[in-house]
């Protein structure tokens, strides 16, 4: 069928205005009485003579053979009412000759009601063919029906943006569009009951043949057509592995627009055409439908399935492509189901289930591929200063990115096995498995992915010689993973528990940081920082502090936080910790150690500068801050 998409491309006929139409015949004038109708148990010959002479005068006049006027003219163009008449005249003379084969089979008068017969058949042939070659444009009813509701709309809304640029805009701009627009729908409307008048005329006079062979060719040429338009063709496995990445992405991107436009309105519009022409009989129906779709749509269907079967690395399609090819087919398969719901038709259905299936398998090895690189990843470089680690970055932003398609994943996971058992920590990070219910399959293998990287992760942590260190690592890693998970539709997969949990761990592992990495800073003052001591011991409990905070300061400029709350409640608690317990003993003990310049040397650590240090701390790098926002 016509679609908006290729209309223009595909439609080459001139198509008469409405007025034209409907326009009275401008060839010879005669005068035709109205046929009667003839009971066929009454006919008398009489009646059948008339039947005949009406008929010869009618059928005469627009033999393509005899007359120049006829050969060039449409009658159905011309004149709706002598198109009428010419039907009736037809359907009477097949009544005639239908009683005259019971009757009288070696009547004259059946050899003249043949001959006739034999022209009108011919003259309507031309007419079939004439309508169908010069309505391409029109004769797509639900194309017709959606392009007026959204052209209406459109007109109006562009006459709206282009007011300041034209000037006042009155009514009749939109009127003038939506007149052309119910005018394209009464022509439209108009061809497909004349296609329906012929075909049921020709069909019942036994010329179904002749009318099928006419629709079949000029219907599946426009669906060849516009496939070919809309980038369908026919590929080989070895012809797309030699193709360009650039070129296949074109080829991918195009069909992707074809699936929606050939399923909504070019499949579905022929569908409705065949459907309303050949309403008289369900085996035609069935086989002008299948016999101009079926090839194209195998075609368009098999696409995916030809181009999963490519082992060429250079051209191998990422999931998320081949998820948009499922999700393409899946959520229109109501829609195929029932436009090819013929038994004819079941190879299109099992064409476009078959690519399900190819897509669905090459998701799951991609995502069993993608667990394994994690589980091999062997690099033992870790980031300096405790940030994350690129296998994080790039995992957490695959992982996210697919749970755009937790619906099509869903189904495509529900039969995969689970994971199998291994020497992960059972204790280290559960599964989103509720008292109540196990959780869904996606759920559940999310959440095995996670766990996958965030083991590895630990592994990881291990290359760092300061344990303080690895320990503020696992921090951010785990704080990154929690971020993406509440950013995307993993938090949905996974649940407030599971993010709860892992909330817990980062804390715990924010503590155990802090507590290796402080630990000698708070160590360096006594327990009852006010007590009573000797200027020697107050001189010597400022010295280790000095060094151990200048030494614990020195090493921390170098770590990185880049999550800014993680980043602050880290320097509140290292500070709530730190700096009261300093401010005692500093305002206690300041004095004791001596004025001037001896006592500075000492006390030289003032509590506001703790603070100020700790405020410094922790800051990542821009490049870093970069990639976590991309």
């Amino acid at each position: 069928m016509p679609i908006k998409g290729i209309r223009s491309l595909c439609l080459h006929s001139k198509t008469p205005s409405l007025a034209a139409y409907s326009s009275s015949p401008s060839g010879p004038s005669v005068s035709f009485p109205t046929p009667r109708r003839f009971p066929v148990e009454n006919f008398t010959d009489a009646m059948i003579q008339q039947i005949i002479d009406n008929a010869a005068v009618l059928v005469m006049k627009w033999n393509p053979d005899t007359s120049t006027y006829a050969k060039v003219t449409s009658l159905f163009y011309e004149s709706k009412n002598e198109a009428r008449q010419f039907i009736r005249c037809v359907t009477d003379l097949q009544s005639a000759m239908h009683y005259l084969v019971q009757e009288d089979p070696t009547s004259e008068k059946l050899v003249q009601a043949q001959s006739l017969m034999q022209v009108a058949m011919k003259r309507l042939q031309k007419e079939f063919y004439q309508i169908l070659s010069m309505n391409r444009a029109h004769l797509d009813p639900e194309s017709v029906s959606t392009r007026s509701r959204s052209s209406i709309a459109s007109t109006r809304s562009s006459i709206s943006d282009d007011d300041e640029d034209r000037g006042a805009t009155t009514d009749d701009d939109v009127k003038f569009a939506t007149d052309a627009i119910l005018e394209v729908e009464q022509v439209s409307a108009i061809a497909m009951n004349d296609l329906k008048l012929i075909a049921e005329c020709m069909i019942t006079s036994g010329y179904s043949k002749e009318c099928v062979h006419i629709y079949k060719i000029i219907r599946k040429s426009i669906i060849d057509e516009g496939m070919y338009k809309l980038g369908v063709e026919r590929f080989s496995s070895s012809q797309i592995g030699k193709m360009d990445r650039e070129v296949l992405d074109l080829r991918y991107k195009s069909w992707l627009n074809t699936v929606k436009i050939s399923i909504s309105t070019l499949f579905n519009g022929e569908r409705i055409l065949c459907d309303h022409v050949f309403s008289s009989s369900a085996s035609i129906r069935e086989s002008c439908f299948t016999d101009i779709s079926r090839e194209a749509a195998t075609l368009l269907f098999g696409f995916p399935q030809v181009l999963v079967a490519v082992k060429s690395k250079k051209n191998s399609l990422d999931i998320f492509r081949l998820l948009d090819m499922y999700t393409a087919i899946s959520e229109n398969w109501p829609e195929i189901e029932s436009i090819f719901g013929f038994e004819s038709t079941a190879a299109v259905r099992s064409q476009a289930l078959n690519s399900l299936i190819k897509l669905s398998e090459s998701v799951l090895s991609l995502l069993s591929d993608f667990e394994s690189m994690v589980q091999k990843d062997s690099s033992k470089s870790v980031p300096t200063g405790g940030g994350i680690h690129d296998l994080t970055l790039r995992a957490m932003n695959y992982l996210s990115l697919l749970t755009d398609y937790s619906n099509v994943l869903a189904d495509i996971i529900t039969d995969w096995p689970p994971p199998a058992k291994s020497s992960h920590p059972k204790s280290y990070f559960d599964s989103p498995v509720s008292d109540e219910a196990p959780a869904p399959a996606i759920s559940a293998r999310m959440a095995w992915l996670v766990l996958v990287l965030l083991c590895k992760l630990n592994d990881k942590a291990k290359h760092y010689k300061d344990v303080a260190l690895s320990y503020l690592f696992l921090a951010n890693n785990l704080q990154h993973v929690i971020s993406k998970v509440r950013t995307s539709n993993l938090q949905y997969l996974l649940g407030e528990d599971w993010i709860s949990k892992h909330e817990a761990k980062v804390r715990q592992f924010a503590a155990n940081y802090e507590k290796l990495a402080w630990e000698e800073v708070l160590s360096s003052l006594p327990e009852n920082p006010t007590a009573q001591i000797c200027p020697e011991e107050a001189r010597l409990i400022f010295r280790n502090f000095n060094f151990a905070f200048d030494e614990a300061n020195r090493k921390q400029r170098t770590s990185v936080v880049p999550d800014p709350k993680l980043r602050d409640d880290i320097k509140v608690s290292v500070g709530q910790k730190l700096v009261p317990v300093y401010r005692e003993f500093y305002e206690a003990h300041r004095m004791t150690v001596g004025g001037g310049r001896s006592g500075a040397l000492y006390a030289r650590i003032a509590p506001e500068d703790v603070g100020n240090h700790l405020s410094d701390l922790f800051f990542p790098p821009s490049s870093l801050s970069h990639r976590l926002s991309h």
